[in-house]
């Protein structure tokens, strides 16, 4: 069963790196054209609240609180798979239609709630009003976008819904370059840019709903799946979206920061998702519907050997990623963003961010994997228990570290945050025995440390100065960062290696 895990894991992990592949050349592109200024701020803005919801409607609570229903099932017959999905369709679509309207039209209320540091600058407020008034519609379309892909992820499809976020790279990207001249405020064209990719990425998602027939017809009328999904979803909507909301956070004290601050974060912050993306979002994704099976057929013991395997998957490709991003914060910001409007002060700043918020790229990483162990028992309160001491952390925290290290504090603190998040959740599954640890942990520690230490030493004493890199030009830059994110890879599995860790440890449970 493992080996399928990992094939699963594999292919939603080769279609999510073409992804972020594309998300740095967005990225690129967008910090070339338009930088990190007060017109980027409030695009960012105008994205970020959209986002927010659509990942507590979509890949969030309803996910979370959707696929092991939908398990329940599939056990029983197609028929009745395929009645529950159309109205799960019906109110689902109704509520998110809705909310849409409501977010049009008090679009200058979300701005103000979201980053009230905007209602000083008149013509930043007001952008940014505009923005979200097109970038809100995509809050409908992505969630029933992701509530397809969720569908076919619980029919072991996964490669559809992990390609589709290549679109919207698509679409921004074009935007960027051919789009945004023509427009009297150029950073319009990228909103409209989203509005237009979320319309791109629901149907792309049919004609494979289609192959496995089961393409949701609409319907309203109760349901007792239905009801059973908004009971778990309610509480969900909080737990399992505590990162979005420590983030959105971030957002509402940086916009009281100087300009460009919600940019550093911005920047960072998609640094940071490459891993979580590439492994973190793969590996929750395809262990979400396997625990739910073992839930469902009262295999616990399974049930604990499949959560196991994916800790060990998150500590073997997390570490090693949290010590290459602080060691090489700047080179990589710099290889990446500095050109164009993206100045030598972006750099510094957004490595600045960088930095704090990988402190807790394992945390992030932990969260989805446990908590997905309690979703799968349709266990939501613990969740909401260890979310809400993870938000009074990150509030406190804000608070203590925005003004002596400003936009990096609020970094920080969020970090910090996601730590007490992840540990509150291990704690709980380990004491209810949900979760038994094996005795292999203390040899796989050893062999984490010392190879992580290798390459730690290895960037520490051997890689070129932040300062000398940022001289070389850009293609240089390129080729530089390249080689040494190979060397320091290879030294990291060269010292896994020596110490006795082999990959077969991997593929079977």
């Amino acid at each position: 069963m493992s080996a399928h895990l990992f094939k699963s894991t594999a292919i939603i992990t080769v279609f999510t790196l073409l992804s972020r592949i594309l998300g740095f050349i967005r990225d690129m592109v967008i910090a070339h054209i338009f930088g990190a200024g007060g017109a980027m701020d409030a695009f960012l803005v105008a994205l970020k609240i959209p986002n927010f919801m659509r990942r507590l409607f979509a890949e969030g609570a309803f996910s979370q609180a959707f696929i092991p229903t939908l398990s329940d099932y599939k056990i029983q017959s197609k028929q009745a798979v395929q009645d529950f999905i159309d109205h799960v369709a019906g109110r689902l679509g109704g509520v998110l239609v809705f909310i849409t309207l409501l977010g049009i039209l008090g679009a200058p209320a979300l701005i103000l709630l979201f980053a009230p540091g905007f209602w000083g600058e008149a013509h930043k407020f007001a952008l940014a009003s505009d923005l979200l008034r097109i970038t809100f519609s995509y809050l409908l379309l992505i969630s029933l976008t992701a509530f397809a892909g969720a569908i076919l992820n619980s029919h072991s499809r996964f490669a559809v819904p992990a390609f589709t976020p290549v679109i919207l790279n698509l679409f921004l990207i074009a935007a960027a370059f051919w789009l945004s001249p023509w427009f009297a405020e150029p950073i319009k064209a990228l909103a409209w840019a989203v509005f237009f990719a979320g319309i791109a990425q629901l149907l792309f998602q049919w004609p494979f709903l289609l192959s496995v027939g089961l393409l949701p017809r609409p319907r309203w009328g109760k349901h007792a799946g239905v009801s059973q999904v908004l009971k778990l979803m309610l509480p969900t909507l909080f737990a399992v979206s505590v990162t979005q909301i420590s983030l959105l956070i971030d957002t509402l004290m940086a916009s009281f920061l100087p300009n460009g601050s919600v940019s550093w974060l911005y920047y960072a912050d998609r640094l940071l998702e490459f891993p979580i993306g590439l492994f973190g979002i793969a590996l929750a994704t395809v262990i979400l519907p396997t625990l739910s099976k073992n839930v469902a057929e009262q295999d616990f013991s399974t049930y604990s050997r499949h959560l196991d395997w994916a800790l060990r998957w998150v500590l073997l490709i997390g570490l090693p990623c949290s010590v290459g991003l602080i060691a090489l914060a700047q080179p990589i910001i710099g290889t990446l963003f500095y050109r164009g409007e993206f100045t030598l002060l972006d750099v510094v700043m957004s490595s600045q961010s960088l930095i704090a918020y990988t402190i807790g790229l394992v945390a992030f990483v932990l969260i989805k994997i446990l908590a997905s162990g309690f979703f799968s028992q349709k266990d939501t309160k613990t969740p909401v228990k260890a979310a809400v001491i993870a938000m009074g952390v990150n509030i406190v925290l804000n608070l203590a570290f925005i003004i002596p290290l400003r936009h990096a504090g609020l970094a920080l603190a969020t970090a910090c945050a996601a730590i007490v998040n992840a540990a509150i959740l291990f704690y709980f599954l380990r004491k209810n025995h949900l979760y038994q640890s094996n005795t292999a942990w203390w040899p796989f520690g050893l062999r984490l440390l010392f190879a992580n230490g290798c390459m730690l030493l290895l960037l520490l004493l051997f890689s070129p100065e932040s300062t000398a890199w940022l001289q070389q030009t850009e293609s240089q830059r390129v080729l530089t960062l390249l080689v040494w994110l190979i060397l320091a890879s290879g030294v990291y599995i060269i010292s896994l290696f020596i110490s006795g860790l082999r990959f077969k440890h991997f593929i079977h449970l």
